[in-house]
């Protein structure tokens, strides 16, 4: 696991850095590459998920092809690295992957790309060579031939942590914010409550995870810039050998972060969950595809909304990590894209006096509580059910039977 993560050797410049600079496109990448984008997470994935997507009928126009299924094969993903997938979910299985993998080798020998953050949970060199290898790894024999190219996106450690945690919060979390960067950043050995946080963000480490399998020629490392809105769109045409402009932004509200308040009502939510036993499927089907889906849907965050906002000593934690993991990338040999100095910078934030408290807007909350009970109501009950007692009957059919109730009270009214 990681040594101490605070720990860093440089000191971290001070504020947002100047305004960027006008950068040549990069190299296309050989004629038949298979372009594995590994995320990680937070780095702008679902945003290029949803660009190639939108864009895969007209890429194969121009010898690219996009061939998941899905604008995201996550299960694809999950299966392949032997993880569980989001909680309560349904455990992916190897049919996941065999599909991404056939529908890979049937573009032969075509330029092809697959991306999903998921593959940076690949959990040894082991799993990383078993992914290269079923994706097709070599045109010949040796070194120097491989068809596989892994590309990692990064952003400063100070833009992923406040997604990183309130998505976390989506997936069950029921610990505060400052309370969990104390023990991702303060409390050895940083691998509670979130084992995954620092496999995916020690980026240094996943970037050296994967050149042991493939080699440094193989990879390239992209540093996002926030002030670049198009940049990573313009990076993925270049290496694919795309037209300009080829891909362009898909609005996708689902993808949205939760503010500060819808965060913290969800957390709350969590704590009552946990703390009354209810089963992981109630919370995947009512809770995350429910009311957090509803909610981002149906409701825009304000300008005003109160923001999430890192204290300082974890800023500066950060960009002391970011400079440690720059330095690091920096002597393995792989191809940089962007500024890496960008992962050390200090970012200037507002305060918590200057945002105010979260509070939940009774819209959201409406929002919210209508998505779990639309659930609910579309759940069928069970036929031939029994006449119980409410103590004898189980959770999940009690909460379906009274969303069920009480949006038929709702219509009536």
């Amino acid at each position: 696991m990681e040594t101490d993560c605070t720990h860093h050797d440089s000191a971290a410049p001070e504020a947002e850095p100047g305004e960027t600079a006008p950068k040549s496109a990069p190299t296309p990448l050989p004629h038949g590459t298979r372009l594995l984008h590994i995320g990680p997470h937070k780095t702008g994935t679902t945003s290029i998920q949803s660009a190639l997507f939108a864009a895969k009928d007209a890429m194969a126009g121009h010898g690219v092809d996009f061939p998941a299924h899905s604008r995201h094969p996550m299960e694809a993903a999950l299966a392949v690295c032997a993880r569980p997938g989001m909680m309560g979910d349904a455990r992916p299985t190897e049919r996941h992957w065999q599909r991404l993998v056939d529908a890979v080798h049937a573009t032969g020998r075509r330029t092809s790309v697959v991306s999903s953050e998921f593959f940076a949970d690949a959990p040894d060199d082991e799993a990383i060579a078993r992914i290269v290898d079923d994706l097709g790894r070599r045109q010949g024999q040796g070194r120097g031939q491989e068809r596989v190219h892994v590309l990692v996106t990064l952003r400063p450690l100070a833009r992923i942590m406040p997604s990183q945690w309130q998505q976390y919060v989506q997936n069950g979390l029921r610990m505060g914010y400052e309370d969990w960067l104390e023990h991702m950043l303060r409390k050895a050995p940083y691998e509670k409550p979130n084992p995954s946080f620092w496999r995916r963000h020690r980026h240094d480490r996943l970037v050296e995870r994967w050149v042991r399998v493939v080699g440094a020629e193989n990879v390239t490392v992209v540093v996002v810039d926030d002030r670049d809105r198009d940049g990573l769109m313009r990076t993925f045409e270049s290496l694919l050998g795309l037209p300009d402009g080829l891909l362009v932004p898909v609005p996708d509200t689902a993808n949205r972060s939760l503010t500060l308040a819808e965060t913290e009502m969800l957390r709350n939510l969590n704590r009552e969950f946990r703390g009354n036993g209810l089963p992981d499927e109630v919370y995947s089907r009512m809770v995350r595809g429910g009311a957090v889906m509803h909610m981002k849907n149906a409701c825009r965050p304000a300008p005003d909304d109160a923001r999430i906002i890192t204290p300082r000593w974890a800023l500066e934690a950060a960009a002391g990590i970011g400079a440690e993991m720059a330095g690091r990338i920096a002597a393995m040999g792989v191809r940089v894209l962007g500024d890496p100095a960008l992962l050390s910078v200090v970012p200037s934030v507002a305060s918590a006096e200057e945002t105010g408290p979260p509070r939940i807007d009774p819209e959201v909350a409406a929002h919210a509580l209508y998505g779990a009970l639309a659930v609910a109501a579309a759940t069928p009950a069970h036929p031939h059910a029994s006449v119980r007692s409410v103590h004898q009957t189980p959770s999940r059919e009690l909460v379906r039977v009274l969303g069920h109730r009480v949006l038929k009270r709702l219509k009536r009214a």
